[in-house]
């Protein structure tokens, strides 16, 4: 049973933690215990491997409030548990119930979402480097097949992985990541995008894929460790309780005794197939892409007919997860029509208001605005920044100096002395006028979106920037030069656009 001096499983999760590269030595490593003996097992196993990998550990629990005093009975456990081993403690509670009835999602996903967002605050405000999980091969298996029921692309077959990088994207928040991309958390969670980060980025981790539950639970009876059960574990209301109790136990019986293990390899290949594609789509679609904004973008048609089938999925999977978009393979399917088909349809539905549209050698993608207000008018201090619901947008006027030139084109630089103190940005009103460079005067801000065929609720929308009266900013149209900073500026004012995006997961 023993090898070197340590137990054969923790040798078996020391293999495995190397061979991923979960760890480095000297991380500060947070164990999430639940309380059950998936995660009791991680912990003990961790405080045997302690010494080996050079780790700092500590301990991680969420108490999600959903059986009373159950639930603080776990949370005395695990607490007890801590202290029995002299490490440090980092403990949250949530409203789940209450959380689950506003984002109008399953309790079992909002429990999910907000025991994630609490780890992520953790590594985010650098309490930790790591956080590990108790994911099982149990598990793995588990979601493998959850995900081939739903529907399911070589993307969600890729099931759990073994590490995902947590961090922080300028304009989005939070983030996950990973070697390929892993679905979302839950259904309100952030998106994920590929990253190949290094070994000091914080990251969450799942030592024990490579391990059956019931291995787990003969280690903590060979130390006499005790755990608690979760009763709703057993509740078959939740689908994941009936796969693991009723439908994979069958196939064990009646079709693979190694079905898990299949199911675990299956999730091992898929992530494999995964790292390969992200790599192709990150090498075409800056090719594919014409034209990105808040709400249109469009995809050359030319270029994407000269990509493989897969190909052309994943190109359109990904240019709607740009705009936080999950397309069904149906919905693929359809906008893949609108460009290659004999007789395409005229447009395609997409979900969250977008549509997609063939316009000449493009399939243009739109979105139709909700219209919040019939007018909108924010202050907009230099410098500063606001937040416009209406547009879904922030609008920052940024000093910048001689020094920080670069980066900056020279068109989007205005001249400080020539705009007021305090700016405004409000929606474009019947009247107003806007000066392009190498134009003789002022034109009106509704021909310009005629001519630039911006339509219906996004033309009503559409903002602009004044300084006094004077209209010197016009989304998606270069300032007149008159008001542009001198060639020997040593202060300038830029003004820019960015999108919101809700931090989450």
């Amino acid at each position: 049973m023993y090898d070197g001096g340590v137990p054969r499983l923790a040798q078996r999760v020391l293999a495995y933690i190397h061979r991923e590269r979960l760890l480095k030595a000297g991380d500060r490593v947070g164990v999430a215990v639940s309380a059950g003996a998936d995660s009791v097992a991680l912990l003990r196993l961790f405080l045997e491997l302690r010494k080996e990998l050079g780790v700092v550990l500590s301990v991680v629990h969420f108490n999600h409030k959903l059986r009373g005093r159950e639930s603080d009975a776990d949370e005395d456990f695990v607490c007890e548990l801590a202290r029995e081993q002299k490490l440090a403690m980092y403990v949250e509670n949530g409203d789940v119930t209450t959380f689950a009835a506003e984002k109008k999602m399953s309790l079992e996903a909002a429990a999910r979402e907000l025991r994630y967002q609490y780890f992520c605050r953790l590594l985010q405000e650098h309490m930790l480097d790591r956080i590990a999980t108790a994911h099982t091969l149990d598990d793995q298996a588990e979601t493998v097949l959850l995900r081939v029921a739903r529907g399911s692309g070589t993307r969600g077959l890729a099931g759990i992985y073994p590490r995902v990088w947590v961090g922080r994207s300028p304009a989005e928040g939070v983030q996950f990541a990973s070697g390929a991309k892993e679905t979302q958390l839950s259904a309100s969670s952030s998106q994920f995008s590929v990253l190949r980060s290094e070994d000091r980025r914080p990251s969450i981790i799942r030592p024990l894929l490579g391990v059956r539950r019931r291995e787990l639970e003969e280690y903590l009876a060979g130390l006499g460790q005790s755990w608690r059960e979760d009763k709703s574990n057993r509740d078959l209301r939740h689908a994941r309780n009936r796969v693991r109790h009723g439908i994979l136990p069958r196939l064990e019986r009646n079709l693979n005794p190694a079905v898990r293990d299949t199911l675990a390899e299956t999730a091992e290949i898929a992530r494999g197939e995964e790292d390969y594609w992200q790599k192709e789509v990150a090498r075409v679609l800056p090719r594919a892409i014409r034209d990105q904004r808040c709400s249109e973008m469009t995809l050359s048609l030319e270029e994407l007919a000269l990509l493989p089938l897969a190909l052309q999925r994943r190109v359109v999977r990904e240019m709607a997860e740009l705009v936080g978009l999950r397309l069904e393979f149906r919905q693929v399917e359809e906008v893949l029509d609108l460009g290659l088909s004999e007789k395409p349809p005229t447009n395609v539905q997409l979900p969250d208001e977008w549509i997609a549209s063939r316009k000449r050698d493009e399939i243009r993608w739109a979105r139709r605005l909700p219209l919040r207000a019939q007018d909108y008018d924010y202050l907009l201090g230099v410098p500063g920044r606001v937040e416009v619901a209406e547009t879904g947008t922030a609008f920052e006027a940024v000093v910048v100096s001689d020094g920080e030139a670069e980066g900056y084109n020279a068109r989007h630089l205005f001249d400080p002395a020539l705009l007021s103190q305090d700016l405004h940005v409000r929606n474009w009103r019947a009247g107003d006028h806007f000066w392009l460079p190498h134009t003789k005067g002022p034109k009106k801000i509704k021909e310009l979106l005629q001519e630039r065929h911006v339509v219906g609720e996004e033309r009503k929308l559409w903002p602009v920037v004044l300084s006094g009266d004077e209209v010197v900013w016009v989304r998606g149209f270069p300032a007149h030069a008159r008001l542009r900073a001198p060639e020997n500026w040593k202060r300038a004012i830029v003004i820019r656009e960015s999108p919101l995006v809700a931090v989450q997961g």
